[in-house]
């Protein structure tokens, strides 16, 4: 299941489930066998699969593999708890995903309220797989509207320029979806459509998503692309070389102020300085309405060994021993500093260019 023809991080079929070892990219292409919700669990919080969506449909088809033949003794209430608290210690290896909790509560409230009419165990189990799998579908066609939305829009944005170069953060691919990407999607739709000059990736340190899987996507599609070190994107954009920032988002506030990746902020406020025009592309699962603003937004702390060790942590010793390290996963941006959220429902744009996002009114009118 999912988009043969591209770089896939998630190999299913109904009772399997392998997981592309993301930390051996790119010299290595490893699939690691998922068998249950524990190996899931191991999976995503090693980062031997990330990226927003595809932590929440690896989380989901981890547990579907494991109740696939489960000889499960209980009624269907009993089945449908065993799979909310599943789901519930699946959630904990990523807390600031919020695709992840947003996927769980949907598939809990799904086999709830099918525990209530099942006449076994095994329909709530049936009922389960079905929908992990469905995830897996969507989100291919979700982030190919997404590409489509924010290449429309940036060629309406930037004058219909056929020569658009942009600037993009950390990996939102085929690897950290389930096909196509986010942010990366639309550096895809531009090249497709043939306005794309050309992409330029942050090596995103510590762990090297950029680097390592960005690049490595952009070669294997034969996109026109250049790496740069975190430190070069102001001096880039000083120079005049991209026209705008596309980033995807782990979790979009209400207001749209944006968690993503370490070194976003940066990003975008040299972006403001510049003149150079910043996106936010990611599905409407990644928009949480129950935060007013990002200063709700719980940021995971990731191991001091990805910045005292090379390779992400995974190599030898670079740092002075007896350091101190912070080491977080993400940062905030704020919507002041984000022109506009790219979803698969449409771009939400802003009345005030200075101003906030009306996120649940546009989602609203997208029902």
């Amino acid at each position: 299941m999912g988009e043969s023809s591209a770089l896939q991080s998630i190999l299913y079929g109904r009772g399997a489930l392998r997981l592309l070892d993301q930390r051996k990219l790119p010299l290595e292409e490893v699939y690691v066998d998922v068998k249950d919700s524990a190996d899931g669990w191991n999976a995503i919080r090693d980062m031997v699969v990330r990226g927003a969506p595809a932590i929440a449909i690896a989380a989901a088809l981890s547990l579907a593999v494991e109740v696939n033949d489960h000889n499960f003794i209980g009624t269907p209430a009993e089945a449908a708890s065993f799979v909310s608290k599943k789901l519930e210690y699946l959630v904990s290896s990523r807390p600031t995903a919020v695709n992840l909790s947003d996927a769980a509560t949907k598939l809990q409230n799904l086999v709830s309220t099918t525990a209530e009419t099942a006449k076994d165990a095994k329909s709530i189990f049936q009922v389960f797989i079905e929908a992990a799998e469905t995830m897996l579908v969507d989100d291919v066609a979700d982030n190919k509207a997404i590409g489509l939305h924010g290449a429309e829009f940036l060629q309406r944005q930037l004058g219909s320029s056929k020569n658009i170069s942009v600037l993009t953060h950390c990996n939102t691919g085929s690897l950290a979806t389930a096909g196509y990407g986010t942010a990366l999607g639309v550096i895809r739709a531009l090249h497709s459509g043939g306005v794309l000059e050309k992409a330029f990736c942050t090596e995103t340190r510590p762990f090297n998503q950029g680097s390592r899987l960005t690049a490595f996507e952009l070669v294997h599609d034969k996109i026109p692309a250049t790496l740069i070190a975190d430190s070069a994107a102001a001096a880039l954009m000083n120079n005049g070389q991209v026209q705008a920032v596309i980033v995807g988002a782990d979790r979009i506030a209400a207001n749209g102020d944006t968690a993503n990746k370490i070194g976003t902020y940066n990003l975008s406020i040299a972006a403001k300085h510049h003149g150079v025009q910043f996106y936010v592309a990611a599905p409407v699962t990644s928009i949480d309405l129950s935060l007013p603003s990002g200063k709700q937004i719980v940021i995971e702390e990731r191991s001091p060994k990805e910045l005292l060790n090379s390779e992400g942590g995974l190599g030898k010793q670079v740092a002075a021993s007896g350091i101190s390290v912070w080491n977080p996963a993400f940062d905030v941006t704020p919507a002041n500093l984000i022109t506009a959220i790219i979803t698969e429902k449409g771009v939400i744009t802003k009345s005030d260019p200075d101003g906030t996002f009306d996120i649940k009114s546009f989602i609203e009118c997208a029902k």
